[in-house]
Order: C-alpha cells, then sequence, then structure tokens
C-alpha cells in the first residue's frame, strides 16, 4: 500500500473502489469519525545550532584526537571539554577580547586542564608506590581504555572459559573436515 498517498483511510478506500479489496467491517465506522490528521513539515526540519557550536568545530578541529579521548556521556551532567572550550571562548568575547585572543586563551586552558589531570594522576600513582599499595585507577581515564576495561571480561573469557573452548574446537573440525572434502572433489 506503500505506492499510493494518503493515511490508511484513504489507501484503504482507493483499494475498495478499485475492487481490489473486500470492503473491511471497520470502514464505514472509520469513514465516519476519521482518524486526526498531523501537520507535516513542509520542509526539511531546520537543524538546531547554538552559539558555541562554531567554536566547538574548531576545537575539534584543533584537537582531533579530543573526539576518541574525552568521552562523551548521554547521561552525565557535565559538559564535555569541546562544549567548555566553546562557551569559555564566547564568554571572553563578551567581555571584549578578540575571537582569535578568546580561542588562544581557552586552548591553554584546555592544555593546562588536561596537564594538571595527568599530574595529579602521576601524583596518586606516587602515593601508592610509597605506601607500598596497588596504584588506584585512572579517574580520568580516555573513553578508548574505559571501552577496553568494559570489554576485557569478554576477552578473557575467549581464551579461558571451556563452553567457548568447546565451541572453538568444534568450529575447527567443521572447518577441517570442509577443507578435507573440498581437497577430495
Amino acid at each position: 500500500m506503500s505506492f499510493t498517498k494518503g493515511d490508511l483511510l484513504t489507501k484503504t478506500r482507493k483499494l475498495v473502489h478499485g475492487l481490489a479489496k473486500a470492503k473491511p467491517v471497520w470502514l464505514k465506522a472509520m469513514e465516519k469519525s476519521p482518524p486526526a490528521v498531523f501537520p507535516r513539515a513542509e520542509k526539511k526540519v531546520e537543524r538546531i545550532c547554538l552559539p558555541e557550536d562554531v567554536y566547538i568545530n574548531k576545537f575539534y578541529k584543533k584537537h582531533p584526537e579530543s573526539l576518541h579521548e574525552d568521552p562523551i556521556k548521554i547521561c552525565d551532567f557535565d559538559p564535555t571539554p569541546s562544549r567548555i572550550f566553546g562557551c569559555r571562548v564566547l564568554e571572553l568575547k563578551e567581555q571584549g577580547v578578540g575571537e582569535e585572543e578568546a580561542i588562544d586563551v581557552a586552548d591553554a586552558e584546555y592544555r593546562q586542564l588536561k596537564k594538571s589531570k595527568k599530574k595529579a594522576y602521576k601524583r596518586l600513582k606516587e602515593i601508592a608506590r610509597i605506601r607500598g599499595t596497588k596504584p588506584l585507577q585512572n579517574p580520568y581515564p580516555s573513553a578508548i581504555k574505559v571501552i577496553q576495561a568494559e570489554e576485557k571480561k569478554y576477552v578473557h573469557d575467549r581464551f579461558f572459559n571451556p563452553r567457548i573452548l568447546e565451541m572453538v574446537d568444534r568450529l575447527k573440525e567443521q572447518h577441517d573436515a570442509e577443507m578435507q572434502d573440498r581437497g577430495r572433489a
């Protein structure tokens, strides 16, 4: 029915009038009280663009590694470093600083923040060594490290879980049998 235009009621009417379909029981009731028709957008829906989006794009051009290293958490209340960068540039521009200078200042602040996080984790590891304990997990991991930590148990299972090893053995046997059959043919 997708080749005809309209809603269910008009499509069914066309099919019934064209004798392609028997008249359904519900058609008469539906004609008396048709369903609500919602307005459709005449043109494409416009993209939402915030004032800081221009600077966020400049940030990602300047720091492409940030796309992979700085996680974007949907349920997190803290903004991403790129959004902080964009808002900071806008804030500096409102104070009367030129655009290039504002970008440079915000960039320097981002680099300083990144350095301070690395320094803090390095200090935590030193304290753990002095105490003789195991170093704490990095409180500022990259997005890739977080994903790898989540997948670690599955990778471990691949090599040490007996059920998975049995399946691998069965697959190898099937593959060997297929290769022998091909060799004979």
